[in-house]
């Protein structure tokens, strides 16, 4: 995690599981994290099993120009990157993966714009698994905004394991939330079965580019 709004709302997530593999989603307070809300968005899966989007911030909405909810969370991906997407969007449903995924957003008239995105998995019950996200540009062009984005590729993606929290996160200050009953912490091992391969906290996956 390199972006603002991805560390944030990480923190935000991480405090409120207190230990858990996930909050309840019924604890989050939009209200802690106002600030972050224009970015971010709620995915749920349908009754087909893929992940759509429950809600989505003005902001994400504008950038892709139009408004989210209800669409498919991978149709945003090239074809050759939906089924991977897919792919991680069920990890974080059923195993409570924390995802974070580096791409490149291409616009209607052609530009592009690297954005970071973090996926966290939120507790609704077998029957209605759900994810919380954030989308934060990596850098804020004139245009982001006006020049929709049609078209998001994949460069890189690194599934995280939120018990072993990054150094670099420790020294920031967090978002209060209230405290909460501690249980046992679980991580998930659906990275394992992906191919991933471990470097220190992180585990790592190369996401395909176009020769």
């Amino acid at each position: 995690m390199k972006q603002d709004g991805s560390i944030d709302l990480f923190q935000y997530w991480n405090r409120l599981r207190d230990g858990r593999p996930a909050p309840k989603r019924t604890e989050i307070e939009p209200a802690d994290i106002k600030s972050l809300l224009a970015d971010t968005f709620i995915l749920e899966r349908d009754t087909r099993g893929e992940a759509v989007f429950r809600l989505a911030g003005t902001r994400l909405c504008a950038t892709h120009g139009r408004e989210l909810k209800g669409f498919s969370f991978p149709s945003l991906w090239r074809d050759k990157d939906q089924r991977l997407i897919a792919r991680f969007a069920y990890s974080v449903f059923n195993s409570k993966s924390v995802i974070v995924i580096a791409f490149e957003g291409h616009s209607a008239a052609g530009r592009s714009n690297p954005f970071e995105l973090l996926l966290l998995p939120l507790d609704g019950g077998l029957e209605n698994p759900r994810a919380l996200g954030i989308v934060s540009p990596c850098a804020k062009p004139f245009w982001l905004g006006s020049d929709p984005i049609v078209e998001a590729t994949i460069e890189s993606v690194r599934v995280v394991d939120p018990d072993r929290e990054p150094l670099f996160l420790r020294n920031r200050p967090s978002i209060p939330v209230p405290p909460l009953v501690p249980s046992d912490s679980v991580f998930s091992e659906s990275a394992k079965a992906m191919g991933a391969r471990r470097i220190r906290h992180l585990v790592v996956l190369k996401g395909g580019r176009d020769s």
